[in-house]
């Protein structure tokens, strides 16, 4: 079951525009046939708006989008040929999950005994084919989602868009549910676009990511790249550098250079080719920094000067804890250690020089949603564009206007000015 691959799907200044505000700016993307992209980034960060641009459901303010070399951008949705995997599923709940499946089938006018094959063959892929018979509600969570993923493949897909489909899931399906989407993605060869706020499911699905900040594009790389040369602190924060302290260059040595923290010296690889004297934050991983407790030594960072610190919180995560602590300055630092550690301990804590990444100070503002140790976690949904922070849509509402089942892959949208937004209308095809 395989549809015909693409060569190249080029995104070239996609832009989107909701009253004043700009969800989308200037987003310059090619894809190659039979790759995986993420779309990385926390609400409000143009993510959804890029993939309802791409899908069709939003149409462009500005820029244009070429899939092998034919431009695409002023094709109605149904006329692309794109399969989709919505967060919310969208699934007829009168209908059987045979017949969800084959619904876009159906609409296609696909010969019945033809379409009644594929749909069997995709059942088989996800592994539903005992639940044929069952309605949505007789599902789990993750077999719902699944029966959305054979209603996309079923069709046979040049692309697959996937708008962050394990959101609703819990944790033990999250990770079952990732493992069978690169499955199918690399089985059938698939080229698959997916929108998700998640690093460590970007991270272990996708081929490259796309970090997204307010509408615009901070990298584009390997998932290897992106974790370990983010190019910014915005991306650094996003990706895991838990421990951002602001800081003034005193010192270079070679490609490091040596900040002030807490009165202490702190040795970093420069990133933005900053001078002694310049602004700067310091970012580091909670793993990357080595703790001692009382006389004991550092490991492996001898001559590495330390930073005292005084722990505040510690939470127990099996063979080690996350540990937060306070600096002499009163700032917070973040490391994980597997040493016994309770509130108001004194430690030491050293990283590696070439663990700790010195960014130029970061004048954008802010930083995205939860950075944590673990998965970011924001809000499953977006700022729609009347909301007060301006952000992009809420993922779900162009994909299922008037509260009715949408997001067959089969379904285009007719647009019609209302109220000085657009709002998709659904139509059968």
């Amino acid at each position: 079951m395989t549809g015909a691959r693409i060569s190249t799907l080029r995104l070239a200044g996609v832009t989107r525009s909701f009253g004043g505000h700009q969800a989308l700016r200037g987003l310059d993307l090619e894809i190659s046939g039979g790759e995986f992209v993420a779309l990385l980034g926390p609400s409000g960060c143009g993510k959804s708006t890029a993939l309802n641009c791409l899908a069709g459901l939003l149409p462009l303010t500005g820029g244009q989008i070429f899939l092998d070399g034919e431009r695409i951008d002023q094709l109605a949705p149904e006329r692309r040929g794109f399969g989709m995997v919505f967060q919310n599923y969208a699934l007829f709940p009168h209908m059987t999950v045979r017949n969800n499946v084959g619904f876009g089938l159906k609409m296609a006018k696909v010969p019945r005994a033809e379409a009644a094959e594929r749909v069997t063959r995709a059942l088989d892929m996800v592994q539903l084919t005992a639940h044929a018979h069952k309605r949505p509600g007789q599902l789990s969570g993750g077999q719902q989602q699944r029966v959305a993923i054979a209603r996309a493949i079923v069709l046979e897909p040049r692309l697959v868009l996937m708008d962050e489909p394990l959101s609703n899931l819990d944790a033990a399906l999250r990770l079952e549910m990732r493992a069978e989407i690169r499955r199918l993605h690399q089985r059938l060869g698939l080229t698959t676009v997916y929108v998700t706020h998640d690093q460590e499911e970007a991270l272990s699905l996708a081929d490259r990511l796309v970090v997204l900040r307010d509408g615009r594009t901070q990298q584009i790389g390997t998932p290897e790249e992106v974790y370990s040369r983010p190019a910014n602190r915005y991306v650094a924060s996003f990706m895991g550098y838990r421990t951002l302290l602001d800081a003034t260059v005193t010192g270079t040595r070679g490609p490091h250079v040596v900040v002030d923290i807490a009165g202490s010296p702190l040795v970093g690889l420069d990133r933005d080719g900053v001078a002694a004297g310049g602004r700067v934050t310091a970012a580091i991983r909670p793993e990357d920094l080595d703790v001692a407790v009382g006389d004991e030594p550092t490991d492996g960072t001898s001559g590495t000067p330390a930073l005292p610190a005084t722990v505040e919180v510690v939470e127990y995560h099996g063979r080690e804890l996350a540990v937060q602590a306070r600096l002499t300055d009163g700032r917070r630092v973040h490391f994980r250690t597997g040493k016994r550690l309770a509130p108001d301990d004194s430690v030491r804590l050293v990283a590696p020089p070439d663990r700790v990444l010195v960014f130029a100070a970061d004048d954008g503002g802010g930083q995205p949603g939860d950075s944590g140790d673990g998965p970011s976690r924001g809000p499953d949904t977006e700022a729609g564009p009347s909301s007060p922070e301006g952000g992009e849509p809420d993922s779900a509402d162009p994909h299922n206007p008037a509260g009715a089942p949408a997001g067959e892959s089969t379904a285009g949208t007719s647009r019609e000015p209302r109220e000085g937004r657009d709002t998709p209308k659904q139509v059968a095809t």
